[in-house]
């Protein structure tokens, strides 16, 4: 890929140098960005493609560059039995990529003074007030460093000494929120989701649209609907704060850049939502980071991200802070037979082939 990128360059350097002296000289930057534009999208289209085809991938993928799309592609049923096809306004089950709102979600009420991620959350909620559990901070339930599993049980491990992925930590994230600012998860999420410039994105308690993509098991050829969806989101078995925001490609699009540039949290308090603080072992990414509600990537490329699953609908999505790259994968179908290794592997095919892509052009800059 790097050969294929420096030839460009090559032939882009020597083409702005053959200019006629009676022309305006061509900004040769312009070509070269132009260029490699051009070739990323080709790249893309070509691998991701195979990725839908040897997948026979039901979803929707896509790859945006600040606001410039590079790719996007939409593939299969958002209802298999009306035979309703997948379209860029299909609105898909995120998962866990919901944490992220619910960490930003708190962090905004740091922001206004009305909490510490530093505070103790049995000064918040009465079922952290007993000894197993009054230590816990609001950094160790949005890290997952609490030693939480489900709330009411053991503890894993001393709070603040290991990592243990627990959605009860989220959901109690999503209380405080509650408790703090007098008004439920519902109404502080959709008053972020204005302020991100989301428009299609809600929660599975007080979805009321169209365009939702149900939920399946199986594949293709034989599927099964996820019966009660999406109000089985806010239930005790997932919790709306840790996995039950809906949205579509272009919101979490909106979300990212919206993010990441600084229009949602203070330029301080976004460093501290990037911030690796643990790390831990996934068993379908591997060995990672992890920050607020997202995951990193460690070593190079630098990268924020975090994968979703509920019943049948597998998601991924991803953010490149050098060069300002989002990429979007969401699904509604899953074949939980043969297991999360599995029904991931596109995910994780995508993500290699943008990491790779990704690396490639931050050498290219440095070498500019």
């Amino acid at each position: 890929m790097i050969k294929n990128l420096t030839f460009i360059l090559i032939l882009c350097f020597l083409f702005s140098c053959k200019t006629e002296p009676s022309k305006a000289p061509l900004d040769k930057n312009a070509i070269i960005d132009s260029t490699i534009t051009a070739f990323q999208k080709t790249l893309l289209e070509q691998q991701i493609d195979s990725v839908f085809k040897k997948y026979r991938f039901n979803g929707s993928i896509a790859v945006f560059k600040d606001s410039l799309q590079l790719y996007g592609k939409e593939n299969g049923y958002s209802d298999f039995k009306k035979k309703t096809k997948i379209d860029s306004n299909t609105i898909f089950a995120i998962g866990s990529i919901s944490k992220q709102f619910t960490a930003v979600l708190v962090l905004l009420q740091m922001e206004q003074g009305k909490l510490n991620v530093t505070d103790k959350a049995s000064q918040y909620l009465k079922e952290f007030k007993n000894k197993d559990y009054e230590n816990i901070t609001i950094h160790q339930l949005l890290n997952h460093t609490s030693g939480l599993n489900l709330l009411g049980g053991k503890l894993m491990f001393k709070s603040g000494s290991d990592f243990f992925y627990s959605n009860d930590g989220f959901n109690a994230l999503g209380k405080i929120v509650e408790t703090v600012t007098g008004k439920s998860y519902d109404e502080n999420v959709q008053e972020l989701f204005k302020k991100a410039g989301m428009t299609h994105s809600s929660t599975g308690d007080v979805f009321k649209g169209n365009h939702f993509a149900s939920a399946y098991l199986g594949n293709a050829g034989i599927q099964q609907e996820v019966p009660n969806m999406p109000k089985r989101l806010g239930g005790k078995e997932i919790g709306t704060p840790a996995g039950g925001i809906l949205s579509t490609i272009q919101d979490l699009h909106h979300w990212n850049n919206a993010l990441y540039s600084g229009k949602i949290l203070k330029p301080e308090t976004l460093t501290l939502f990037m911030a690796k603080s643990a790390e831990r072992h996934h068993a379908v990414f591997g060995k990672m980071g992890y920050a607020y509600g997202i995951m990193l990537n460690i070593g190079n490329p630098a990268a924020y991200f975090h994968s979703g699953y509920v019943k049948g609908s597998p998601s991924l999505n991803i953010y490149y802070p050098e060069t300002k790259t989002s990429v979007i994968i969401l699904s509604n179908i899953a074949d939980e037979e043969k297991g999360k290794g599995m029904i991931f592997k596109p995910h994780i095919e995508v993500k290699k082939i943008t990491d790779n892509l990704e690396s490639t052009l931050i050498q290219l800059k440095e070498k500019k």
